[in-house]
């Protein structure tokens, strides 16, 4: 998600909530289930089986940018709220 977040950042999110345009949100990564993502919210489709929406990349010419032109719509069930970004801490003698 460079430039917004960069390597080693921490984010703190929120379980649920209505996805709007332009959030931050994390999710699974639908094809590797290990993998989480974090994604900027595009276009919100409601419906009465519950949101989907467009998980968009920042930088879409980055390397591993995935998002919805590669999976599809994402279901907002599941997901969390982007509600603080923060810099990681460093261990003394760690770069």
């Amino acid at each position: 998600m460079r430039p917004t977040l960069a390597a080693g950042r921490l984010v703190l999110a929120r379980y649920g909530g209505e996805p709007r345009r332009g959030q931050l949100r994390v999710f699974r990564d639908p094809h590797r289930s290990t993998r989480w993502l974090v994604k900027r919210v595009g276009e919100v489709y409601p419906s009465d089986y519950g949101a989907a929406f467009e998980a968009r990349s920042d930088d879409p010419a980055a390397a591993m940018a995935g998002d919805s032109n590669t999976f599809g719509p994402v279901a907002a069930a599941g997901t969390y709220r982007v509600v603080w970004p923060r810099r990681s801490r460093t261990r003394p003698g760690t770069r």
